[in-house]
């Protein structure tokens, strides 16, 4: 069952936090929104629940206008960064509390608490209070009980923001396979490029207040339709430089040029923008356009290497796998894969994608 905004916006006094909005979400998988922090992505799922209501269009859910209806009166789970749990209950009653609303029966409940305890690694710790947890035990309480509600819309706000780094790891393979066999409408909302492609499905990228695209996630991270989207979609942010076409020629500032791909020939001369993916600026001696830029920082992860370096006048990031130290403020080698670069008009429209 399909949710959809139709035209849906939202004004706080004289500021408008969401932009006119149409989206018809996939009713089964995950929809992921992915934007940086005040984005609008916390105040869309916000409309979406019914806990705030627009200023103007329509939410509808299954066919029906359900703008008006009360949050209380609407199947919806809804988990937050900032986990919310009842102090006085067990970890095993604050799961069940959606399910004792319901009024399940005994054995209901203790097998659904018992699965998504287990699921999320909680089932030692079911006779506890809340407060004698971590805060990642009790981020997990919140999301067991969200989880654990037959709800035909779940609303996750970046739920594994507080977690350690291998449950988040773990979680992140594991829940879609959870909604996998459930009717419900899954939205999540990422900071991070890299969840939105693991978690799959469809994607809409948001900046100021505004969805600049929606589809399949892959898709769009392949073939943004403007440099917002692209830029939203790319962590470490994504290289973009200003370039000419000239004749055959892609051509950079004075020193760096490489030939048109057959996707950028039909292209007319004249000023374009080119945007390239950071890991597609690959380290000296791999197949490529070769360049060499002063180093600006070199950070390591352990994992990874990210450089930024100077570059006819604009500052270039490099990523890479493994440990590549490079001395700040030393030349360095790269190769660029430009078979990867897109390309954007003056105002961000992009132009062709390289294959």
């Amino acid at each position: 069952m399909a949710l959809e905004l139709r035209d849906v916006s939202l004004r706080v006094g004289a500021d408008l936090h969401i932009h006119p909005t149409t989206l018809q979400l996939e009713p089964r998988g995950f929809n992921t929104l992915l934007g940086e922090t005040l984005a609008g992505k916390t105040t869309l799922l916000r409309l979406m629940a019914g806990l705030v209501r627009p200023t103007s269009g329509a939410i509808r859910y299954a066919g029906r206008d359900v703008t008006g209806v009360p949050v209380q009166q609407r199947r919806v789970s809804m988990v937050y960064q900032q986990f919310i749990n009842y102090p006085n209950l067990s970890v095993f009653e604050n799961i069940a509390s959606p399910l004792r609303v319901t009024g399940a029966g005994a054995a209901e409940v203790k097998a659904r608490v018992g699965r998504i305890a287990e699921l999320l690694r909680l089932s030692p710790l079911l006779e506890r209070k809340p407060n004698e947890l971590s805060g990642g035990q009790q981020q997990r309480i919140a999301l067991a009980r969200a989880l654990v509600k037959d709800a035909e819309i779940v609303l996750l706000d970046e739920p594994l923001a507080n977690l350690d780094y291998k449950l988040r790891e773990s979680l992140r393979d594991e829940l879609p396979l959870l909604f996998a066999d459930r009717g419900c409408t899954v939205v999540y909302a990422t900071t991070e490029p890299a969840e939105a492609l693991l978690l799959g499905g469809q994607v809409a990228t948001l900046h100021e207040g505004r969805v600049t695209q929606y589809g399949v996630c892959t898709t769009v991270y392949r073939e943004p339709r403007d440099l917002v989207s692209a830029r939203v979609f790319s962590d470490p942010p994504i290289n973009v430089v200003p370039a000419r076409k000239s004749g055959g020629q892609i051509v950079v500032g004075e020193t760096v040029g490489w030939p048109a791909p057959p996707a950028a020939r039909a292209l007319p001369d004249g000023e374009v923008v080119v945007a390239l993916r950071p890991h597609h600026v690959r380290l000296a001696g791999q197949p490529g356009v070769a360049v060499r830029g002063r180093v600006l920082i070199c950070e390591i992860s352990g994992s990874e290497s990210v450089v930024h370096f100077a570059l006819e006048g604009a500052t270039w990031v490099s990523q890479a796998h493994g440990v590549h130290s490079h001395p700040v403020g030393a030349d360095a080698a790269f190769s660029l894969d430009v078979a990867h670069c897109m390309y954007f008009d003056a105002q961000g429209r992009r132009l062709t994608v390289g294959d």
